[in-house]
């Protein structure tokens, strides 16, 4: 959900035109109405602030998609702001997948989806900026600071909240959490997953073939 360019409505030309088609006009105007914002209010911020993931979609220059997961302790997910937050980058599989997107297109959404306490999901879409971790810290002096060894903000993704809406509970899996140690920045491939969809044996033996 985005504002359209020509008349800043709410919603996208593809939404209304599917709308149309589904005979849902009514009630997706009932929900631009009476749950989306352009900005976070206090319950979205504290609700941030409580969560431990985040799930981000991103796309480059030709629209072509990509998603991905991030994670860190509550609070990682810096609320600046009613119209800003930030998010760090911590060390990965170093492709920069998100951030490559984000440099040739700086839309992106975000998905906070609370499996354990509130069982509730919340949108957050906006545009993005990357900035060095000593940079905004020059602005933002109360970023949070790394709690473990290898947990240090390689880059920071400054959002620009364009739209905040709820994403309902009746689909949401009530999970319990376990387990609090995580190892930051490791490099060790076990620990990072190993081939669990054999996708490396898969591509060797591929190479392999004459």
């Amino acid at each position: 959900m985005t504002q359209t360019s020509q008349n800043h409505s709410t919603g996208t030309e593809g939404e209304r035109y599917v709308q149309h088609v589904m005979g849902t006009t009514e009630r997706a105007e009932r929900f631009y109405r009476d749950q989306m914002l352009d900005h976070l209010n206090a319950e979205m911020r504290a609700f941030i602030a409580r969560q431990e993931m985040l799930f981000i979609a991103t796309a480059d220059g030709r629209g072509e998609c990509d998603s991905s997961f991030r994670a860190g302790p509550p609070g990682f997910v810096h609320v600046i702001d009613d119209r800003t937050l930030a998010f760090p980058e911590y060390r990965g599989n170093g492709v920069f997948a998100s951030a490559g997107n984000m440099s040739q297109n700086p839309h992106i959404g975000l998905m906070f989806l609370d499996f354990l306490r509130d069982r509730i999901g919340l949108h957050v879409n906006g545009r993005v900026k990357i900035m060095e971790d000593e940079r905004l810290r020059d602005h933002v002096r109360d970023l949070p600071l790394p709690e473990v060894p290898g947990q240090r903000a390689q880059m920071w993704v400054l959002v620009q909240v364009e739209e905040a809406y709820i994403h309902c509970r009746k689909h949401i899996p009530h999970l319990r959490k376990v387990g609090a140690e995580e190892d930051w920045g490791t490099d060790d491939t076990l620990r990072k997953g190993g081939d669990f969809f054999g996708a490396r044996q898969e591509n060797a033996a591929r190479r392999a073939t004459p």
